[in-house]
This record gives structure tokens, C-alpha cells and sequence, in this order.
């Protein structure tokens, strides 16, 4: 919450002040959509922005089925140092404020595959209209994050690890997070806040697999007429929620084998082999230095 408060407090601070960000000139693109704050150097950067955003908006509108009746504040920061600062994480790409309709950029990340300026500003624009037409209702964080990875097509905000699967290591470890435990917010240890975001993205795919697009649109529905999102989950699926649960963890068991753990961490298990060889090629080239050392000595004598 603290980090939250600091964070709306410094971007306020940046819009109420245009002329210097952080010791760099920056200047305002404003439009009836949307308002960019940029440092000089990223000018283009933030006409692409605002090219890209009637876009993205188009896009998540389409989605959700509803429409953005805000005109948005994005704030690209330059400085990957300074924008770490500001959300307290070295693992954030962006970040929203809901309460300011507020999208904040770490601008020198959005070439860093899988980022693109659209695809985070459809995520954190997802994020802004679910609280916007959600005001206050019992919307999980799971059920959140899970909706704006989808709608920002497989990315979230975070950098996530690639060459790791971490979902399937938890699944055969048996220490998979329960989805209650991420209903208010998710651990702020590094790894196990990875794994929320595997999770719910993972659920929310699972659940436009098995009910269709209707069915996750239909939870949303029932979350915004007021119901706890248990009640969503079972009215729009037919299912009680921790049958979906478990019928989920299932279904990841089933699709998970000891082949496919093995293709997802290959990098890794290569690299290891490689040193195993590496080390033994060196014990036999030893080997065979001595023993010529010892032929030589013995032609000697």
C-alpha cells in the first residue's frame, strides 16, 4: 500500500510539474483519449504511444465488452533505475494506478522482447477499466491479473522467467499456491510472485478452454452486479469454485509429464551435461598426459 502511495505521489508530482523530470527536459502529448508525459529523449516514444493507444483501447474494449469512458494519464520512464524505485521491483515493465486512471512505463524496457508499447498499454488499460467498472466490487487479484494477461495476449507487466516453467516445477514439487491465498494481493517474494502470475494467467486461460470467452466474460458480469466472486465463478461456470480449482490443477497434472518438464528446463539441463563432459574430456586428457609422462620416464631409465 505504501509503495501505491509513493507512486501515485510522484507521478502527480511529474504531471503538476512538466518543465524537468529527474535533471531531463520532458514535454506533454495531449489528446481527447489519452495525456502522455515523456522525457525529451523519448519524443518518438511517445508519439508512438499515442499512435498506439486508440489501438489498444480498440482492442481491450472489444475484449471486455465494454467501454473506456476515461481519458488516461501515461507517464514513460526513461530510467529503468528510476522507475525501479518507484515500484519498489527490478521485475515490472509498468505499472497502474487505478484510482488516477494512471499508466506509468518503464520506457527503456519496451524493447525488450515480449514488450511493445501497445501490448503494455493494453495490460495496464485492462487493469484501469476492470476497477473502473467494477468500482469496489469483490474482484480477486488473481481473477484480475489472469483477465489483463489474457487481453494483453499471453504478456503481463513482469518480467517473467522463460527459460523457466515455473508453474509445472510447483505442480511437482506439490507446492502449488492456492488461489484463495492470491485473492487480496500476491507475495512479494521474488519467486513465489512469479508463480502467481504463471497461476492466474494459467486459470483464466483454463477457463476461456473449458467454458469459452462467454463464460470468463459472464464471471466479470456477475462480479459487477455484486456478487463475491465464489458466486460469479459458479454462476457463470456451473461449477462450484473449488471443483474448478481442482478440476484445473488436474488438468495441468495430466498435460504435465517428465518429458515435457525435461524439453521446458533443456537449456538448463544441456548446460549441465556440457560441464559434466567438460570435466571428464579434462580427466582423460590428464589421464593421458601422465601415462605418456610415465612411457617417456620409462625410456629413459
Amino acid at each position: 500500500m505504501l509503495q501505491h502511495c509513493v507512486l501515485f505521489a510522484v507521478c502527480l508530482s511529474l504531471f503538476s510539474c512538466p518543465a524537468v523530470l529527474y535533471g531531463q527536459e520532458r514535454g506533454f502529448f495531449r489528446g481527447e483519449q489519452v495525456t502522455i508525459l515523456y522525457e525529451e529523449p523519448w519524443k518518438d516514444a511517445a508519439q508512438e504511444a499515442a499512435d498506439a493507444y486508440p489501438i489498444a483501447k480498440r482492442d481491450v474494449e472489444d475484449k471486455l465488452g465494454w467501454a473506456a469512458s476515461f481519458s488516461p494519464k501515461v507517464v514513460l520512464v526513461g530510467d529503468t533505475k528510476v522507475f525501479q524505485e518507484m515500484v519498489g521491483s527490478a521485475l515490472f515493465a509498468a505499472y497502474a494506478v487505478p484510482q488516477e486512471n494512471l499508466i506509468v512505463i518503464d520506457q527503456s524496457r519496451m524493447s525488450v522482447r515480449p514488450f511493445t508499447i501497445e501490448v503494455s498499454l493494453k495490460h495496464e488499460l485492462c487493469h484501469l477499466m476492470l476497477h473502473d467498472h467494477l468500482k469496489g466490487k469483490d474482484l480477486p487479484k488473481w481473477l484480475e491479473e489472469g483477465v489483463c494477461v489474457w487481453v494483453s495476449e499471453g504478456i503481463a507487466e513482469i518480467m517473467l522467467e522463460q527459460k523457466r516453467a515455473l508453474l509445472n516445477e510447483a505442480l511437482l514439487a506439490g507446492r502449488v499456491i492456492p488461489l484463495r491465498a492470491l485473492s487480496r494481493g500476491f507475495p512479494r517474494d521474488r519467486e513465489l510472485l512469479l508463480l502467481a502470475y504463471e497461476e492466474s494467467k494459467s486459470i483464466v486461460s483454463y477457463m476461456v478452454e473449458t467454458h469459452g470467452l462467454e463464460g470468463l466474460l459472464e464471471t466479470l458480469r456477475w462480479v459487477k452486479e455484486g456478487h463475491p466472486w465464489e458466486e460469479a465463478v459458479q454462476g457463470a461456470m456451473g461449477i462450484p469454485f473449488d471443483e474448478m480449482e481442482k478440476s484445473w490443477a488436474q488438468f495441468l497434472k495430466k498435460r504435465l509429464t517428465w518429458f515435457t518438464y525435461l524439453i521446458n528446463n533443456m537449456y538448463e539441463i544441456l548446460f549441465f551435461l556440457a560441464a559434466i563432459l567438460a570435466f571428464f574430456g579434462f580427466w582423460r586428457a590428464l589421464r593421458r598426459k601422465r601415462a605418456y609422462m610415465k612411457s617417456e620416464e620409462e625410456e629413459n631409465e
